[in-house]
C-alpha cells in the first residue's frame, strides 16, 4: 500500500480538526488557531441538540414511567439454561450459534414466557435470532394458522428475517413466509391459503393481506416490530397501526431495534402492555471491535479519485459502500466501472428480482464490492463483511450505527471508513458526540487493519 493512499497527486488538503475550528466566514489559513474535535464542543451550526435527546429520553424512564415499564434482571449465560424446546436447541446450534450474545441473554426467556417487550441492542448482536427463538418456542406446531406476525421496513430485511427464523425453526417444521411489495400478490395469496405459521413482512404488503382475508389474523398471538425507530416513524406509523387495529386484541408485543428514540418509544406507550424493558442509554451505544477512521476528502470532487486508491484493499475483503441517493449509487457504479473497477449495486429503484440476485451474488463472495444507500443499512447480515465506507455520511447519526455495523458481525473485527468533506463536518462531530466516540484519521497502513 502507497503511502499517497489518500491523496493521490493532488494538494494536501487541511486538516479535519482546522476544518471544525474555522468560522463560516474565514478563507482556509493554517496559520490560524486550531483546535481539535472533541465531545463537549459543538460544533457551529450543529444539527443535533444531545441535551434535549436525553431529557427526552430521561423524561420517559422517570419515575412516572416505572409504571408502564416492567423490569426484568435474570441473565442466561448458554441456551441450554433458558429451557428452549430440544429442536429449537439443535436449530440454534447447527445455525453456528454456541454462546448467546447480550441481548440473548438478557432477551430470550421474557419473550418465550408471552411478556410484551422493548429490546434495544448495537447492530450485529443478534436481534434477530432473539425474537426469532422466542416465536418459534411459543409456536402450536399442530396448528397450521398464521400465529406470528413480524414486520420489518424493507423488503431485504423481511426476506433475512424469514431466512433466519427457517433455519433456527429446521427441526422443528416451521412454516414460514415473506410478504413483501415487488412480488406475485397472487402467490402470497396461494402460499397463504396453504397456512403458514409465521408472516413475515413489509407493512404495505401484509396490510394488503389483512383486507383481502387473505392472511386471516384471529390465531395471531405475537406481534414484532423490527426496527422500530423506523417502522414507528412517520412514513410508516400509520400503516402500523392500520395493522395493529386488524390484530386480536389480547396479543404479545416484541418491538426491536438498534436505536431507540423517545419518539419511538413514546408510540409503544399506545399499543404495549407493561412492557419489559431493555434499553441500552445512547453513550453506551458503541460498536466495540470496529475501527472508525476518516478520510479529509476536503471537496466532493475528491471522493472518487480516493476511493479508486482505496480500490485494492476493498477487493481483498467484502465491503459495502454507502451513499445517500439512489441516484448516486447508479453515477459511482458506471464511474467505478469506467476505471475497470469491478463493483456491485443495490437500491429501491430496482426490481425484486434484480435486487434478489445482486444479494445472493454477494453473500456467496462472488462480488466483493457492493455499493447501496441505507435501504441495505438496517439488518442485512452478511457474515464476511469486514469494511464499510461511508462515501457519503449519513444525513442523521442514529444511520451511522446500521450502516457500519454491517462490519465486524457477530463480534468479527471489521472497519468503518468516512469520508469528510468540509460541509461534513458538523455531521461527524454529532456522530461522535452521539455515540461518545472519537474517530480518528485514516492511517497509511489500512490494508493491515482489515
Amino acid at each position: 500500500m502507497r503511502s499517497s493512499l489518500i491523496w493521490l497527486d493532488l494538494p494536501q488538503p487541511p486538516t479535519l480538526e482546522f476544518l471544525c475550528s474555522r468560522r463560516p466566514d474565514s478563507r482556509l489559513n493554517p496559520k490560524k488557531q486550531q483546535r481539535p474535535i472533541m465531545a463537549g464542543h459543538a460544533a457551529e451550526g450543529s444539527q443535533f441538540d444531545t441535551r434535549q435527546y436525553d431529557n427526552k429520553m430521561n423524561e420517559m424512564l422517570s419515575e412516572e414511567g416505572n409504571d408502564f415499564f416492567t423490569t426484568y434482571d435474570e441473565v442466561y449465560d448458554s441456551f441450554d439454561k433458558m429451557g428452549l424446546k430440544e429442536n429449537l436447541l439443535r436449530g440454534i446450534y447447527a445455525y453456528g450459534f454456541e454462546k448467546p450474545s447480550a441481548i440473548q441473554q438478557r432477551g430470550i426467556v421474557p419473550f418465550c414466557k408471552g411478556l410484551d417487550v422493548i429490546q434495544q441492542a448495537q447492530s450485529g448482536t443478534g436481534k434477530t435470532a432473539t425474537f426469532c427463538s422466542g416465536i418459534l418456542q411459543q409456536m402450536d406446531y399442530d396448528l397450521v394458522e398464521c400465529q406470528a406476525l413480524v414486520l420489518a421496513p424493507t423488503r431485504e430485511l423481511a426476506q433475512q428475517i424469514e431466512k433466519v427464523m427457517r433455519a433456527l425453526g429446521d427441526y422443528l417444521g416451521i412454516k414460514v413466509h415473506a410478504c413483501v411489495g415487488g412480488t406475485s400478490v397472487r402467490e402470497d395469496q396461494r402460499i397463504l391459503a396453504a397456512g403458514v405459521h409465521v408472516v413475515v413482512g413489509t407493512p404495505g404488503r401484509v396490510y394488503d393481506m389483512l383486507r383481502r382475508q387473505s392472511l386471516r389474523a384471529n390465531h395471531i398471538r405475537m406481534f414484532v416490530l423490527d426496527e422500530a425507530d423506523e417502522m414507528l416513524s412517520r412514513g410508516f406509523k400509520d400503516q402500523i397501526y392500520d395493522i395493529f387495529q386488524q390484530l386480536p386484541p389480547k396479543i404479545q408485543v416484541g418491538v426491536f431495534s438498534a436505536t431507540m428514540p423517545p419518539e419511538a418509544l413514546e408510540i409503544t406507550r399506545k399499543f404495549m402492555n407493561k412492557p419489559v424493558r431493555i434499553l441500552v442509554k445512547r453513550d453506551e451505544l458503541t460498536l466495540e471491535g470496529i475501527k472508525q477512521f476518516y478520510v479529509n476528502v476536503d471537496k466532493e470532487e475528491w471522493k472518487l479519485d480516493t476511493l479508486c486508491d482505496l480500490y485494492e484493499t476493498l477487493a481483498i475483503t467484502q465491503s459495502v459502500i454507502f451513499v445517500n441517493t439512489r441516484r448516486k449509487v447508479d453515477w459511482l457504479t458506471d464511474q467505478m466501472r469506467s476505471r475497470d473497477h469491478t463493483v456491485s449495486a443495490t437500491h429501491g429503484d430496482m426490481d425484486q428480482n434484480t435486487r434478489d440476485i445482486i444479494m445472493r451474488e454477494f453473500r456467496s463472495g462472488s462480488s466483493r464490492v457492493l455499493i447501496t444507500t441505507d435501504l441495505l443499512a438496517r439488518g442485512i447480515d452478511v457474515q464476511q463483511v469486514s469494511l464499510v465506507i461511508n462515501y457519503d455520511l449519513p444525513t442523521q447519526p442514529e444511520n451511522y450505527l446500521h450502516r457500519i455495523g454491517r462490519s465486524g458481525r457477530f463480534g468479527r473485527k471489521g472497519v468503518a471508513i468516512n469520508f469528510v468533506t468540509r460541509d461534513d463536518e458538523r455531521m461527524l462531530f454529532d456522530i461522535q458526540k452521539f455515540y461518545n466516540v472519537v474517530v480518528e484519521e485514516l492511517p497509511a497502513n489500512v490494508a493491515d487493519l482489515i
